[in-house]
């Protein structure tokens, strides 16, 4: 089932999640089965609980966007555990749509989490999937990646929201 992904102005994500502590359920793999759904409807690279208004540290990943299943990750209360080298990249947000800038992030990252079935996992990446790892760590942790960028920027951008807003196409 496709989610609604809420936007830039819901108080949900920019507040930290709650961890997830009841593993290998049906209520669990149907909701990662809805964000993967979800992530894919909206042509996204990941997708974080707080995303479709859920408050819990669970988020998907899948850099092919669904042309490999060898590449979907699912990571529940995950960690950034190591953190190498640094990388320069174009990011978007599906909770703030139209909008993408350059930001500074680690560019080879480890992470420690949890699978649906409540096993601990670690997993390494680099380039595109460390950005989209970070990126997805950071909405469990209720930030957005416009607090990676310039006072300016970030200024700019929440100015334009605001008036989208007003005008009634931002819902």
């Amino acid at each position: 089932m496709i989610r609604k992904i809420v936007k830039y102005g819901d108080p949900v994500l920019e507040k930290p999640a709650q961890p997830i502590t009841e593993f290998n359920t049906p209520e669990l793999d149907q909701l990662i089965d809805d964000m993967f759904e979800t992530m894919y409807s909206a042509k996204g690279l990941g997708l974080a609980g707080p995303q479709v208004g859920i408050s819990q540290r669970l988020t998907v990943i899948d850099i092919s966007q669904g042309q490999d299943e060898s590449k979907k990750l699912v990571l529940i209360n995950p960690e950034i555990i190591t953190r190498e080298g640094s990388q320069v990249g174009e990011e978007g947000c599906l909770s703030i749509p139209g909008f993408r800038e350059q930001v500074k992030r680690a560019a080879k990252v480890k992470i420690r989490a949890k699978n649906a079935q409540g096993e601990t996992l670690e997993h390494e990446g680099e380039e595109l999937v460390a950005r989209a790892m970070q990126h997805e760590v950071d909405h469990l942790n209720g930030i957005l990646f416009l607090s990676h960028l310039s006072p300016l920027k970030r200024d700019l951008i929440r100015r334009k929201i605001r008036k989208l807003q007003k005008l009634g196409e931002w819902d």
